[in-house]
């Protein structure tokens, strides 16, 4: 196998698993807004706080539940894996800035859970991983270069 094939299957592999892993994160916050929409309180299983996290001030932005915007995130993200994966080269720059900005907003959640709310939720520490999760992914991606055609010299 070329260097130029093990890269492509590389970044294929790279990009399918980034879709997969933000279908999870697109399941966990399809779960909370439908949650907070339809006014069910969620319990936490592993550890406690849920209530105190989604039911602060933070957990929305204006009428909209925080989670419907992740949603639409993990949504584009999914996306743009998928068109990335199947080399459309527009995609691979657009994923990387929206995940980076999904990482740092999420380090921003993880700080008000941790010293402002003095709660965590599980729903939200799992998104946190996904976002993490899809940050590696997408930084090690950024870095393969893509296969090239070369032209031998005499074609």
């Amino acid at each position: 196998m070329t260097t130029a094939n093990s890269s492509a299957r590389k970044i294929l592999w790279l990009y399918l698993i980034s879709a997969l892993v933000s279908l999870i994160g697109l399941g966990d916050a399809i779960y909370l807004t439908v949650q907070d929409l339809t006014g069910e309180s969620l319990r936490c299983t592993i550890i406690s706080g849920c209530s105190e996290v989604l039911s602060s001030k933070y957990a929305h932005v204006g009428p909209v539940p925080l989670a419907t915007i992740g949603a639409i995130a993990y949504f584009i993200v999914f996306s743009l894996a998928v068109l990335a994966a199947f080399g459309y080269g527009f995609a691979r720059p657009l994923i990387l800035i929206i995940v980076i900005l999904m990482f740092l907003a999420t380090l921003w959640l993880l700080y008000l859970q941790a010293f402002v709310i003095r709660h965590f939720c599980q729903y939200c520490l799992l998104s946190a991983a996904v976002t993490t999760t899809l940050a590696v992914l997408a930084i090690i991606a950024s870095r393969q270069k893509p296969r090239t055609p070369t032209v031998q010299p005499g074609q």
